[in-house]
């Protein structure tokens, strides 16, 4: 094993041990919530909701650590965990994964053949689960169940299984995957294609040299049936995996004139089609079979413009067997990337995304990196230090910009494992978490617990009004009061993880919130920035509301997922407006009413 894969392995395990409390259960549900976090950041997944069940049917052990379901209720990721706490990589063996995912498996037949909500208590938690999988099963176009572990998998993927009438993959998320995907903070890395191999050829193309440093281009024509293999392969990681975007394949709109295309004028489908955009990091080019130049390959490629017409090729050919795609060829420009800076690099990706999608696709605000805002907080994260005069919180604008700063800086061990020491991966703040961490305080529960993207789209229109005036920028007691803030949420949601079965992130956003309704305006931030701790008092009244908060969203929901239930203004209404129990004493926090 390489060096960088075990130093990976021990940050992750700090990681890990950073967010939990004591119990050996706990650091595998923690771990499971940073993979499944991730494979969301990068469009991998939907918004994942930690849910921990094991048990035993007819002498069948089931077991589920997590899942996701998209918007529309068509696809379906289930996650189970196989947590070791190794501090150097280790191999698990396919056995060991597919025993794993066996018992995903039996997890969802059960669900979806009606047996397993009538097995669960009516207050559990995976009841409401089992209850949902049963009613949208048929629906589902796409299911997939992810093995999670912290050792090396010698196999990434299973084959295919039959549950219920409906194809399941099965995926080994691994340490090392993990790894690819997040050292070089570009999770492409493994979206590599052959041409020869899915179309028997290389494309034909006009190739166009860059002027500039940044990059290349190409222009083709991609087969219907190859663009459908890809995703087939890839799924949502093909389709805008660092701009991240999950469109709809439902055949409404756009998507209906696509899939009518496909099935009654196929030869057309060229002419009727805007085309795609894909950007990759590297292209090989080569001869076709008429002796023409064409790309046999692309490595790390993602399409950001064009993901409603891959997605519906394949699930037009999935709903209907007899779509022709071998005559569908699908316009395409491909960017081949040349900037060596991963900043600059995702500037230039979010520029191509955001003019590729001018008309709508692609959204203003998951292309921000670049706005006032997040540069001014990158500033004062890098300048700005903990009381110790040593530490740092570091502020994560652009995706892989730690990593980053950590190879440009530690170059020896002894300047890396100071800088990891200032700057550790517990005081990383990502967009999407500050986003989180500030509308929960603001008391928008229900905007945080629509999921990271969603809320962090909330959070930059709030920024920026109708009016058009820019909010001003944050100075450096902001900056304070926000770390502050950040640290109150992360702890808070250690402290709950343990105490609840499942929508942990639910009642933390909503406690987090009550919070800030009862006693947010005699909140002492600048006491929590100067100790960079939250007192034991403050922590056990965290603990006391958020019993209250788990029972009155459960109360209210009518039966409804917490997590769904608690997406919705009602439900915020509901619970703010609850009767809680009075402050205790003491808190140091809390200054004088």
């Amino acid at each position: 094993m390489s060096s960088t894969l075990s130093d990976f392995l021990r940050e992750t395990q700090t990681a890990v041990k950073s967010q939990m409390r004591d119990g050996a259960l706990y650091e595998e549900l923690v771990f499971a919530g940073i993979v499944m976090d991730h494979m969301s950041e990068i469009g991998m997944t939907f918004e994942p909701v930690e849910c921990h069940y094991e048990g035993t049917v007819v002498n069948a052990k089931l077991r589920l650590s997590g899942y996701s379901i998209s918007d529309d209720s068509d696809q379906l990721d289930l996650f189970v965990s196989l947590y070791a706490g190794a501090e150097e990589p280790s191999p698990i063996t396919d056995t060991e994964t597919k025993q794993a995912a066996e018992r995903c498996l039996r997890f969802l037949t059960e669900c979806a053949e009606g047996r397993m909500a009538q097995r669960l208590d009516q207050s559990s938690d995976v009841r409401s689960l089992a209850e949902t999988l049963q009613a949208i099963y048929n629906d589902l176009e796409q299911v997939r169940v992810y093995v999670i572990t912290d050792r090396v998998a010698k196999s990434k993927s299973f084959k295919t299984r039959d549950i219920g009438g409906k194809a399941v993959r099965l995926e080994v998320m691994d340490i090392e995957r993990l790894h690819r995907h997040t050292s070089e903070g570009k999770p492409r890395d493994e979206l590599v294609v052959d041409f020869k191999e899915v179309s028997g050829s290389p494309l034909p193309c006009v190739y166009v040299p860059g002027e500039s440093d940044d990059y290349d281009y190409a222009m083709t024509a991609v087969p219907g049936e190859a663009l459908r293999l890809l995703y087939e392969k890839f799924g949502a990681r093909l389709l805008e995996a660092n701009v991240r975007s999950f469109l709809s394949v439902k055949g409404k709109g756009v998507n209906a004139g696509i899939q009518s295309t496909l099935r009654t004028a196929p030869e057309r489908f060229m002419a009727y089609n805007n085309g795609i955009v894909i950007v990759a990091d590297e292209m090989v080019l080569g001869k076709t079979s008429e002796g023409e130049q064409g790309i046999a390959w692309l490595k790390g490629l993602q399409i950001v413009n064009g993901g409603q017409t891959t997605a519906s090729l394949y699930f037009a050919k999935k709903k209907y067997p007899d779509t022709d795609l071998s005559r569908v060829r699908v316009p395409a420009k491909i960017i081949v990337m040349k900037a060596q800076d991963s900043t600059k690099e995702e500037a230039l990706v979010s520029d191509i995304s955001r003019y590729a999608n001018s008309q709508n696709a692609v959204r203003q605000s998951d292309l921000s990196a670049n706005k006032p805002f997040h540069v001014e907080i990158e500033k004062l994260s890098r300048s700005v230090y903990c009381p110790d005069g040593v530490g740092q919180w570091f502020y994560e604008r652009a995706a892989g910009s730690y990593n980053t700063l950590l190879s440009r800086e530690g170059t020896t061990p002894a300047r890396l494992k100071a800088l990891k020491d200032a700057i550790p991966t517990a005081r990383r703040v990502t967009k999407t978490d500050l986003a989180k961490y500030l509308n929960a305080w603001d008391r928008k529960p229900d905007i945080v617990s629509m999921g990271s993207q969603k809320n962090f789209d909330r959070f930059m229109a709030a920024l920026s009004p109708a009016d058009g005036q820019e909010a001003p920028l944050p100075n450096v007691a902001d900056y304070k009061a926000m770390i502050a803030k950040a640290k109150l949420y992360r702890d808070a949601q250690k402290l709950l993880r343990p105490m609840f079965q499942a929508f942990q992130a639910n009642v933390t956003a909503y406690t987090i919130s009550v919070l800030a309704e009862k006693l947010g305006s005699r909140i002492d931030l600048s006491r929590i920035w100067e100790k960079q701790a939250v007192s034991a008092e403050l922590m056990e009244q965290i603990a006391t509301w958020a019993k209250e908060v788990n029972d009155t969203l459960h109360a209210t929901s009518g039966g409804r997922m917490v997590s769904e239930w608690a997406k919705r203004p009602e439900c915020k209404d509901a619970v703010m407006g609850a009767s809680y129990s009075e402050p205790a004493d003491g808190i140091p926090e809390v200054k004088p009413a």
